[in-house]
């Protein structure tokens, strides 16, 4: 039976993410890009196939009974003379509630043999020389940052080494409807599980929604991205940007030029995008051909508006 490997960990929400991806990236972290910020519950476990949706049971449990907590992470410490690790501690008023979770994820089928106590932290990075690390305890003194967990997530190891979420379980327990007839627990989460696609696969066939992102580039310097999605014939624009001091140059032109060329080169014959009525982005979007769709009320009064070309 092929196994998977995974991991538990709680992910750093943004912004203090990024503020720590900073950090790992002055601390020359081998594994910046491979794996998000994390704090580690269940480090690398290989878990039978057949036993992925224990795995996600055991976690819905866990989380059904765990709710949002605060932490602080930093200062900077190292776990020398054990290892050559530098890392954030993690502290704070939900510290407690941090070490109850790992207790109850850390238990079959995510559980292994451990070489050492359980130290909540958020590495910084691992295999660095002694000077650096003293050097990087100096310059990184006085961090400190303050961050809220609201789920954990289930990693799975790919190739090169890279890990990625593929489930998430938030901290709440779900809401079950239709007591006392047809019951339903449903569960918000970011995304959609593996037994949620299998689902998708095995009733509706496989989803061929594929990620399209176009990147300008000027001197080297990111000035511009379009982001989005072809599926069905269809290219969906969800975002486009570019940077504040390179605008009225024509960058978004060729961005929104690019997204379209390479839609058609996957057979797509429609492009969809939404912004707010009456705002520069509607004005840049009709300008180069597109046409309303579809409009509907928004928040603050504002008015959302789809467009189309086809």
């Amino acid at each position: 039976m092929p196994r998977l490997r995974l991991g538990v960990a709680l992910l750093v929400p943004p912004p203090v993410g990024a503020e720590v991806d900073g950090l790992r990236r002055a601390a020359g972290d081998g594994a910046l890009g491979r794996i998000p910020p994390h704090c580690t519950l269940v480090p690398p476990v290989n878990v039978r196939e057949d036993r992925l949706s224990d795995a996600l049971a055991h976690l819905r449990d866990a989380g059904s009974t765990t709710r949002p907590f605060r932490v602080e992470l930093g200062p900077v410490e190292t776990f020398l003379p054990d290892s050559p690790v530098l890392y954030l501690a993690v502290g704070g008023d939900g510290f407690e509630a941090l070490l109850d979770l790992r207790d109850r994820v850390f238990s079959e089928p995510l559980s292994r043999p451990v070489t050492w106590p359980f130290v909540p932290h958020v590495t910084l990075a691992e295999e660095m020389e002694a000077r650096r690390i003293d050097a990087s305890i100096r310059a990184f003194a006085n961090y400190r940052a303050e961050v809220t967990f609201e789920r954990v997530h289930l990693l799975e190891e790919g190739e090169g080494r890279v890990w990625s979420p593929i489930a998430d379980i938030a901290f709440a327990a779900p809401a079950v409807v239709g007591r006392g007839g047809l019951e339903l627990e449903l569960a918000v989460s970011d995304a959609i599980d593996d037994e949620g696609r299998e689902l998708g696969a095995r009733d509706w066939g496989q989803w061929d929604e594929r990620p399209l992102a176009v990147t300008a580039r000027r001197d080297g310097r990111v000035v511009g991205t379009a982001e989005g999605w072809t599926h069905g014939g269809i290219g969906y624009l969800a975002r486009l940007l570019v940077a504040a001091d390179s605008r009225g140059e024509g960058i978004g032109t060729q961005l929104l030029a690019a997204f379209q060329s390479e839609a058609a080169a996957r057979a797509c014959s429609r492009l969809v995008v939404r912004t707010f009525s009456d705002s520069r982005a509607e004005r840049f979007y009709r300008g180069r051909g597109w046409v309303e769709d579809a409009r509907w009320p928004w928040v603050d009064g504002r008015v959302f508006v789809q467009l189309v070309r086809e």
